[in-house]
C-alpha cells in the first residue's frame, strides 16, 4: 500500500494506524481532501440524507473520519489552556494595493494574487517578533520553532485538512502565492503528501469564504495558536473625528495560555493590524 494515498484523520492530516487499517479494508486511496484556497470560494453544501416519505428523523452512523475529526477537537479543547483575543483590520490599504498590483503580477509572474498571502506574510512577521505564538508544548518543554510552516484549514464534504507551506518566512510574498498556487493544484489532482499535510507550526483558517462575521477558531493541537480570518464588511468608522465607511475584516487569535500571555496575544494581533493597514511594511521587509 502506498502510504501517500493514504488521507490522515488526525489533527493537521496526520496518518494514524486506524486510518491505514480502514484504507486496507477499502483497498483504495481514501478520498482527497478538498484544494486548498488560492481566492475565496465557499465549498459546495453537502448533501443532506434523502428522507422516506412520512419519515420525520433520519439516522446516519458518523464516518470514520468524521469520528477521528471530532476526538482530535475535543482532545485539542482538553489539551490546551484555550482563550481567543479579537481585533479588527481596515482592509482598505491592502484592497488598494492588490488591485493596482493584481493585473500587472499575473501577467508578468503568471502569479493569481489573493488576499491570503498577505495574511500569511503579516502573520509570518508578526510570529517573528512574538516566537511564542509558534512555539509548541511537549510536557513541560516549550519547543521554539525558528522557522514558520503556515498551515491552511480547508473544509471538505470528508472534514477538515491542514495542508502547510514549508518555510515561509524565507520566502517573499510572490514565491508564498506561487507556493498556495502549487499546493491546490496537487489537492485537485489528488497528489498531496505527507510533507503537505505535516510539520505545520501555525494555522490560518478563513471562515470569511463562507460568509463568517466572527468565531473563535480551536488550536491545531499540538500547535499553541490559529489565526481566524472573517468576511470584509463595510462598516461606519470614526477617522480623524469623521465617520468614514471602511472595509472592516474581525480576526481572531486563539491561543493556548500555558505558554502565551494574553499581553503576547493582544500584541500579536496588533502587530498583523498594523502590518495589514499599511502593507507596504511587508513588500520591503
Amino acid at each position: 500500500m502506498d502510504l501517500t494515498t493514504v488521507s490522515g484523520t488526525g489533527r493537521g492530516g496526520v496518518v494514524s494506524k486506524p486510518d491505514v487499517i480502514e484504507a486496507a479494508k477499502k483497498d483504495s486511496p481514501a478520498p482527497a481532501p478538498a484544494a486548498a484556497p488560492r481566492a475565496p470560494a465557499a465549498s459546495p453544501a453537502p448533501t443532506p440524507p434523502v428522507a422516506r416519505e412520512g419519515e420525520r428523523e433520519t439516522r446516519e452512523k458518523m464516518t470514520t473520519r468524521r469520528k477521528r475529526i471530532a476526538e482530535n477537537l475535543l482532545h485539542s479543547q482538553k489539551a490546551t489552556a484555550h482563550l481567543t483575543t479579537f481585533n479588527e483590520i481596515d482592509m482598505s490599504a491592502v484592497i488598494e494595493l492588490r488591485g493596482r498590483l493584481r493585473d500587472r503580477i499575473e501577467k508578468e509572474h503568471g502569479v493569481r494574487l489573493s488576499f491570503m498571502p498577505f495574511f500569511i506574510k503579516a502573520a509570518t512577521m508578526a510570529l517573528q517578533t512574538y516566537p511564542d505564538v509558534n512555539a509548541q508544548l511537549d510536557d513541560d518543554v516549550i519547543i521554539y520553532k525558528h522557522y514558520v510552516n503556515m498551515g491552511i484549514a480547508v473544509a471538505s464534504k470528508q472534514g477538515l485538512v491542514v495542508p502547510n507551506i514549508k518555510d515561509v518566512d524565507r520566502k517573499g510574498m510572490l514565491e508564498v502565492s506561487r507556493d498556495m498556487n502549487e499546493l491546490a493544484e496537487r489537492a485537485r489532482s489528488n497528489k498531496l503528501t505527507m510533507d503537505d499535510l505535516t510539520g505545520g507550526t501555525f494555522t490560518i483558517t478563513n471562515g470569511g469564504v463562507f460568509g463568517s462575521l466572527l468565531s473563535t477558531p480551536i488550536i491545531n493541537y499540538p500547535q499553541v495558536a490559529i489565526l481566524g480570518m472573517h468576511k470584509t464588511q463595510d462598516r461606519p468608522m470614526a477617522v480623524d473625528g469623521k465617520v468614514e465607511i471602511r472595509p472592516m475584516m474581525y480576526v481572531a487569535l486563539s491561543y493556548d495560555h500555558r505558554i502565551i500571555d494574553g499581553q503576547q496575544a493582544v500584541l500579536f494581533l496588533v502587530r498583523l493590524k498594523e502590518l495589514m493597514e499599511d502593507p507596504g511594511m511587508m513588500l520591503v521587509d
